[in-house]
């Protein structure tokens, strides 16, 4: 039976595990390795149990323990051309870590079949991952993305579970003491997504059959975790859809001692 827990989600980190109680994966490792380790400790997970890491994109809260958890357990990791081109640069990685680029076309490990798509954010080559387990279940993780483009829709379409951004209010962030330039980016097409676009594409997807949503990467200075809630389960209100009845919704926090086994 498959197992989805949100291990950290946000600025500070983010990381997720996907797969059964006895082999997954690992999607990002923006925590350090020891907080990791810990983190799927407390899900009854061993390191040992994880056979791959999908790396999304190159910034440091998606990437922080890459060199560490690849090189000390020997943990194969997947990741665009481009990504790879940008760790290769930023040097996050090693001759002692295992990569390889990721086909668009997906690929299986240990009976469950990844699969990436494009995201639009200021990274390289970005990605988001729609993972079909042994069980059935398809899960999408798209976060850090300043648009949701026809492709992200089509990944997202079909899906039992989204994990999807929801990043920031508008209002908390045009108001807030950001500098210009980083307001424009966080705003922009490559930037993240905002509460209400999220609020609009869950819409959509719930429509099409999605039936378990998770709002993540929450901006901890231009958000609130109830916010971000209330402004998604509001659009769904106004669509005459019923938390529990007609979607489940859950929240991946930050907080590091507090990973929930979502399924």
């Amino acid at each position: 039976m498959t197992r989805l827990c949100p291990l950290f989600s946000g600025s500070d980190g983010n990381c997720y595990y996907i797969g059964s109680a006895d082999k997954g994966i690992l999607i990002d490792c923006g925590r350090t390795a020891k907080q990791i380790t810990e983190a799927l400790s407390r899900c009854d997970i061993e390191m040992k149990k994880i056979s791959a890491v999908f790396i999304t994109h190159e910034h440091t809260d998606h990437v922080k323990a890459l060199k560490t958890l690849a090189s000390r357990h020997n943990i194969k990791v997947y990741a665009t051309e481009g990504t790879i081109l940008a760790l290769e640069e930023k040097n996050l990685i090693n001759p002692k870590v295992n990569i390889s680029p990721i086909s668009f076309d997906g690929i299986e490990v240990n009976g469950n079949y990844i699969k990436p798509f494009h995201i639009s954010h200021d990274c390289r080559e970005g990605v988001g991952y729609v993972v079909e387990t042994s069980d059935g279940r398809k899960t999408a993780f798209a976060t850090d993305t300043g648009i949701v483009t026809d492709e992200i829709k089509n990944a997202l379409k079909g899906c039992d579970t989204v994990v999807i951004e929801s990043n920031y209010d508008e209002n908390m962030l045009v108001s807030g003491d950001y500098p210009y330039d980083l307001k424009r980016r966080i705003l922009s097409s490559r930037g993240h997504l905002s509460n209400a676009v999220c609020a609009d594409t869950v819409t959509e997807l719930i429509q099409t059959g999605t039936t378990r949503i998770i709002l993540a990467h929450i901006s901890r200075n231009n958000n609130t975790l109830p916010l971000a809630e209330e402004t998604t389960i509001s659009k769904l209100r106004t669509n005459n859809m019923k938390r529990n009845s007609d979607y489940i919704l859950h929240i991946a926090k930050p907080e590091k001692n507090n990973p929930k086994i979502i399924y």
